[in-house]
């Protein structure tokens, strides 16, 4: 326990870096720029208010926000990684460990759907019709994936504390995965000047994300294998989900 609570407050100091809140990087560039700006969704896609030429992508504010999404969710995917990586390793570890996983991933939903997008219903200005069936494909990705973690988080803790015995039941897992993984490869933050650069850390982590969802599903397709085998999975499965949370704890623009 010692242990665990160690790792977890090394990665939420290095979560804390984040620049969210008061950041000295661009503070200077708002001293002088207090004057209100009004806010007006209806014209843009994006919903996204003036700030020097990017809107709200791009601006210190936005970038904080983002930025720490980013590293948020990073922390809890890298935490239910080295619970599943201690698995596959066999070693003796508590029951509850196992729920590491599909706890994480309740946390992350819960935190997307509500605070994925500072314009996005339910702390924006945009409604529930125009969050989830709007033209922000950057909004509705966002929300997908709240929706796909919190599916997985209940598929997976019925699955493993033995109240669904089927296979088909680590299907939402694999499948959402795989789903939510290929969409990294067009998410786009609107009009951002750090595009590039964002582009890149999708394009990565989606590839890790196809790789974590291949390497699951080859942990049910092999369960009737040797036990070395089906470790091998088990393995590369933790391996590719802790380098996400790497990752996204790294994640910056």
């Amino acid at each position: 326990m010692k242990r665990w609570a160690s790792l977890l407050f090394v990665l939420l100091l290095m979560v804390a870096q984040s620049p969210w809140g008061a950041d000295a990087r661009a503070q200077p560039s708002l001293e002088h720029h207090q004057i209100p700006v009004a806010f007006d969704t209806t014209n843009s896609p994006h919903g996204e208010h003036a700030i020097g030429n990017g809107g709200w992508e791009g601006s210190t504010e936005g970038v904080a926000y983002s930025e720490f999404n980013h590293r948020f969710a990073g922390l809890f995917v890298l935490l239910f990684g080295l619970a599943e990586f201690g698995h596959a390793l066999r070693y003796q570890l508590p029951f509850w460990t196992r729920l590491v996983l599909p706890s994480a991933l309740a946390v992350i939903a819960a935190y997307l759907l509500i605070w994925s997008d500072h314009e996005a219903w339910p702390i924006g200005s945009l409604s529930f019709a125009q969050t989830f069936f709007g033209q922000d494909q950057e909004i509705i990705q966002h929300k997908f994936y709240g929706i796909f973690g919190a599916t997985a988080a209940v598929s997976e803790t019925l699955r493993r504390i033995g109240w669904a015995q089927h296979p088909a039941w680590s299907a939402p897992l694999v499948f959402l995965g795989l789903v939510g993984a290929l969409l990294l490869f067009v998410h786009a933050h609107g009009n951002h000047p750090a595009n590039h650069t964002i582009e890149l850390h999708h394009i990565l982590l989606g590839s890790l994300g196809i790789g974590a969802a291949i390497s699951n599903a080859m942990i049910s397709w092999t369960s009737g294998a040797s036990n070395h085998t089906g470790k091998k999975w088990e393995i590369a499965w933790a391996g590719f989900v802790i380098i996400m949370g790497l990752q996204l704890l790294m994640y910056f623009e």
